[in-house]
C-alpha cells in the first residue's frame, strides 16, 4: 500500500473527546474516523480526487500486505 501522509492536528479537547466516542461507537480508531469523515465531506463537495486510494481495510494487515 502507498505511504500515507502524517501531520499534526490540533483539536479542542471537547471535540477530540466527541470524535473518540463517535469512533468507538462505530468500532473505528479516532484516526480512522477522521479519515472517514474527511473523505465523506470531500465526496459530498465533489472534491474527492478520482485517484485517491480507498481507506485501509479494517483489522490486522495480511502478511503479504506488510
Amino acid at each position: 500500500m502507498a505511504d500515507r501522509k502524517s501531520f499534526l492536528l490540533r483539536l479542542d479537547p471537547a471535540v477530540h473527546d466527541a470524535l473518540a466516542r463517535w469512533a468507538a461507537d462505530e468500532l473505528r480508531s479516532t484516526n480512522a474516523q477522521i479519515d472517514f469523515l474527511l473523505r465523506a465531506a470531500l465526496a459530498d463537495a465533489g472534491r474527492l480526487p478520482k485517484d485517491a486510494q480507498g481507506p485501509r481495510r479494517r483489522g490486522r494487515p495480511r502478511a503479504d500486505e506488510e
